[in-house]
């Protein structure tokens, strides 16, 4: 494993605009599974090696549905990543929770239908534990700067991922809220599954851009309003990631992540072949040979 880089950050391209960031390479990584969304820039603050990756494509090429969340992690992996930050643009399911607040949701539904969200299958198996989806020292790390930014913050919470690319019908939307959620998204479930399963810590700062279509007497979301809004929050975004590169990255590791795979894999080495071991070799090498 070529290790470049502690920390790995997702989210728009223009997070990497950040002050006092010293860009120091650009690797385009193959993996077993195809591409990632982009290049991973490699950046240096403060010390600390930082692999960014714009979850869309620069230019925001490719839809939820389209990204090949396996590659993603995977070449966060391979570049020796512990912890990712995360940050996503999100809907609103309850009235508390406005546009420009940020939520640091702990757990998720899952309403997606056609994703790959696993490395293993083709000749090995394995069942990790998903019930706490988020690392929670990553999560409370992220969202106490949030708080020295200034910015409204709400930790914990669901948040339900839908497929899209559609936004939810007006049903769907009250449906989801009978059910308690916090907010909705499109892409971050599949980035904690994957990440869980590659034992990295995984934690996400949820942007609330809309209130979805639940809300009487309020706009139903539409693209125009989402990028308004993330615009106002831009700069609180960059901030909030910034300040938490140093301290994610000198956080003791004592979360259940690091060992996700110690009790999960259940075939025998000897069942596995030697083409199954190469392709999950950077994923699995710790407890197979």
């Amino acid at each position: 494993m070529n290790e470049t880089a502690s920390i790995g950050i997702i989210g728009g391209s223009g997070l990497y605009q950040m002050e006092g960031l010293t860009v120091v390479d650009e690797r385009r990584i193959e993996t077993p599974f195809g591409d990632p969304s982009d290049s991973y820039v490699i950046a240096e603050i403060d010390g600390v090696r930082v692999a960014f990756l714009s979850r869309h494509g620069r230019g925001h090429r490719l839809s939820p549905s389209e990204l090949n969340y396996r590659a993603n992690i995977f070449g966060f992996k391979v570049l020796g990543v512990q912890t990712i930050l995360s940050a996503s643009a999100v809907g609103s399911m309850k009235v508390e929770y406005a546009p420009t607040d940020i939520v640091f949701p702990h757990q998720f539904i899952d309403r997606t239908r056609h994703r790959a969200d696993t490395f293993f299958g083709d000749g090995i198996v394995a069942h990790v534990g998903f019930a706490d989806p988020i690392c929670a020292g990553a999560s409370f790390t992220m969202s106490k700067v949030a708080r020295e930014a200034g910015a409204r913050v709400h930790e914990g919470g669901v948040y339900l991922c839908m497929e899209g690319p559609q936004f939810s019908t007006r049903a769907e939307s009250n449906l989801y809220r009978s059910w308690n959620v916090d907010v909705i998204g499109m892409t971050n479930l599949q980035e904690a599954k994957l990440a869980r399963e590659a034992e990295i810590c995984y934690a996400t700062m949820a942007l609330v851009t809309d209130y979805d279509c639940w809300y009487e007497g309020h706009e139903d979301v539409t693209v125009e309003t989402v990028l308004a809004y993330l615009a106002k929050n831009a700069k609180t975004a960059q901030t909030i990631l910034r300040n938490s590169i140093v301290p994610a990255a000198n956080r003791k590791r004592d979360c259940a992540c690091p060992n996700a795979l110690q009790y999960a894999i259940m075939t025998q080495p000897s069942a596995m072949t030697v083409e199954a071991k190469r392709r999950l070799s950077p994923i699995i090498s710790k407890y197979v040979s």
